[in-house]
């Protein structure tokens, strides 16, 4: 699976996430070198890096800072599932490495 060019939007996420439907993630990969720019909603601008293993599965890291002025940092795994239309939804794990270090899950589809 590549996401090279891909687009993502959070369709879910855990209350103590600062991702919304608002938030937009574009994808770039080379090889099996996931990154990514991220913004919108309470997000002013954020990155991630990942490695994408073969069944597509990403273990990546992410960075932010929010509209509080605050830069935040985590960790995320995401599954893949491949829905009918073609398009990719993630199914993500993730944990906040700074903050109060709560746990959280998230869905993002591509758009």
């Amino acid at each position: 699976m590549n996401y090279q060019g891909k687009s993502f939007r959070p369709i879910s996420n855990s209350d103590n996430g600062e991702t919304s439907e608002e938030t937009l993630f574009h994808y770039q990969q080379e090889g099996n070198i996931l990154t990514c720019e991220y913004a919108g909603g309470k997000i002013i601008k954020g990155h991630l890096i990942g490695l994408v293993d073969r069944e597509g599965k990403i273990n990546m890291r992410y960075h932010q800072v929010n509209t509080s002025g605050e830069l935040m940092t985590g960790i995320c795994h995401s599954v893949p599932e491949k829905m009918e239309n073609g398009k990719i939804r993630l199914h993500e794990t993730w944990q906040w490495t700074s903050g109060d270090q709560s746990k959280g899950n998230s869905v993002l589809e591509e758009i």
